[in-house]
């Protein structure tokens, strides 16, 4: 199960208490208070690890509490501190207060990490309160609560490349041949329900991160579809390959539909039409391939692809296409 938002309610462990107790010993009857500091309460902390590509595990517990500080005990022994716990994410989370409506961490990159809710403090054994006025202190204090929050986690899946288009456009069928990723492919629209990942392997050193990402349609800016579940995942893309059905099975316009598609990037986020974009005409197997990519040609001003999955047509080159674009980002 995909999931890339979801609120879960975090709590730090509570610290352990202080303990009152007083030496008693064989020669020693009145050996004084000897009670020991409890320990600190664990906090929760998120980090983002390389692997974890889905927020699902939250989906099935929303509510995660530290582990709680030992209390102290006489002799001054005082209560261990708990250990923090970790909650991994996928690399690509932002973490918000939910109540506060901040954005406390972007998890941008593995490794990184955030404490959403520091353990509470152990207490004072009545060992600390000894002094010459008080010399059989039976004061204590108890350990304090941990900080609790409600957040809410959003996923921005990144990846070097971000195929879009109109549903059934190819997208699933072209992640599944340049890389190991096996997306449902079927002859009908919103087969994709979620954005797939796929590992592309150029050579022993270097490889890209490409994500199909569900089909969009007119209005997908504005809750339409399935699409704007999913726009906030082009953000995190370095690229853009648009692909264009040219024979759509709708009997759309495939001109109007790379419009359309453009205009709905657009009013979700004006930066995302300046991103560098590779168009593609897809299904380059069918007759009607050539004729739309001179027509987009004229339309853009830029050269157009066509490429076939399933024959494999062009598709060195759409990755020779995409190389080179990732390598210019890296020199700026």
């Amino acid at each position: 199960m995909f999931v890339d938002e979801v609120e879960i309610f975090v709590k730090g462990g509570r610290g352990g208490d202080g303990c009152v107790s007083f030496l008693r010993e064989k020669y020693i009857p009145k050996g004084g208070p000897d009670g020991g500091d409890g320990g600190n309460g664990g906090s929760i902390i998120l980090e983002a690890k390389a692997g974890v590509d889905s927020l699902s595990s939250f989906a099935m517990k929303k509510h995660w509490t530290g582990n709680r500080g030992v209390h102290g005990q006489g002799s001054q022994r005082h209560g261990a501190s708990a250990q923090d716990t970790v909650l991994y994410v996928p690399p690509g989370t932002l973490v918000f207060d939910a109540k506060q409506g901040f954005l406390m961490k972007d998890l941008a990159h593995p490794g990184d990490r955030v404490h959403v809710a520091r353990g509470g403090v152990g207490g004072k054994g009545n060992l600390r309160f000894k002094s010459s006025r008080n010399r059989a202190p039976r004061e204590h204090t108890p350990g304090t609560e941990g900080e609790e929050r409600l957040l809410r986690l959003e996923l921005k899946v990144i990846a070097d490349v971000g195929l879009v288009g109109k549903p059934n456009a190819g997208k699933s069928t072209l992640l599944s041949r340049l890389s190991r990723a096996r997306p449902e492919i079927a002859a009908y629209p919103f087969t994709t329900k979620y954005p797939h990942l796929g590992r592309i392997q150029i050579d022993m050193d270097h490889s890209i991160i490409m994500a199909d990402i569900p089909g969009l349609i007119e209005g997908a800016h504005r809750g339409t579809g399935l699409g704007h579940e999913f726009l906030r995942h082009i953000q995190r893309a370095g690229i853009l390959v648009h692909l264009v059905e040219p024979l759509p099975m709708d009997g759309t316009d495939p001109i109007t539909n790379y419009q359309t598609i453009r205009q709905e990037l657009e009013k979700y986020d004006p930066l995302l039409v300046k991103r560098p974009e590779i168009i593609v005409v897809s299904k380059g197997e069918i007759p009607e391939a050539e004729s739309v990519r001179a027509e987009m040609e004229k339309l853009t001003g830029q050269e157009v692809l066509v490429i076939s999955a399933v024959t494999g047509l062009h598709l060195n080159k759409l990755l020779a296409r995409i190389l080179q674009h990732l390598e210019k980002d890296d020199s700026e």
